[in-house]
């Protein structure tokens, strides 16, 4: 579901100076998301996208993500990390029958940003978040915190924005058992009671897309997902080692605010 919030706000930066303080827009996307990670079901949705872009000396939303600056230096910068997982009914998915269906989820916390190099039109960063879990529900709950460190290369290639990441992802023990943990209740001849131990969680690459031409935005990803060498991979509910989730978007840009802003380089 990071995809969810790159389609948002993965925005082409035109290349003049002068620049609207915000701009904002709405459009439609398409994801194919597996149930959770590991699992061999998948499901397809049709979501509103909304675009925004805000180039606020703290507060900001672009290409880059939604974020808030708290550290910002020439190669070391520190902001906040936001992820977000959606719902699976345990109805709807074979390896979770009978038990309690996954809320969707909303991560947050700090990331920390290493530029190693950089060029005029690109950018190569090691990144750092570390996000605590919570369920998004009517009595909303804390499963514990995610890491993902990763290298993240942005850079801009005949009016496109691209970029990469890829690095290993670690849970926490509760974070991994939210998922993976098969109580002794819901055991059965086909699906052994397991308890999913802390750390590794696999590994995890993105890469994605985005394009504005006029008021037209335009934006897509592809996601792979590992649980190869993850602590948890004997759990039963680990029907497939390898995922992939992808994605296409467009919005419509029908709005900005007329406080200009200088580019940042």
């Amino acid at each position: 579901m990071l995809a969810i919030g790159a389609a948002a706000v993965l925005a082409a930066v035109p290349a003049r100076a002068d620049l609207p303080l915000w701009e904002a827009g709405l459009g439609a996307g398409v994801l194919r998301l597996p149930h959770y990670r590991g699992s061999d079901q998948s499901h397809t949705w049709l979501l509103p996208v909304p675009y925004f872009v805000y180039r606020g000396e703290i507060l900001r939303a672009d290409r880059e993500g939604a974020r808030a600056r708290l550290v910002d230096g020439e190669r070391l910068d520190v902001d906040v990390s936001v992820a977000a997982t959606a719902p699976t009914r345990s109805r709807d998915n074979r390896a979770r029958a009978g038990m309690p269906d996954l809320a969707p989820t909303v991560e947050l916390g700090p990331n920390v940003n290493w530029t190693l190099a950089r060029g005029a039109q690109w950018k190569l960063q090691a990144r750092l978040p570390v996000r605590t879990a919570f369920t998004v529900e009517s009595g909303p709950d804390a499963i514990g915190w995610v890491a993902s460190p990763n290298l993240n290369l942005d850079w801009r290639h005949a009016g496109w924005n691209l970029g990469v990441l890829a690095g290993p992802v670690f849970g926490s023990r509760r974070f991994n058992a939210y998922y993976y943990d098969v109580a002794p209740a819901y055991a059965s001849a086909t699906r052994p009671a397991y308890r999913a131990p802390a750390g590794t969680a696999g590994w995890r690459a993105v890469f994605g897309a985005s394009r504005r031409t006029g008021p037209v935005w335009l934006g897509a990803f592809m996601a792979a997902d590992s649980l190869r060498g993850a602590r948890f991979a004997a759990s039963p509910l680990v029907r497939q080692r390898d995922t992939h989730a992808f994605g296409v978007a467009v919005s419509w840009v029908f709005a900005e605010s007329s406080q200009r802003v200088a580019r940042e380089e």
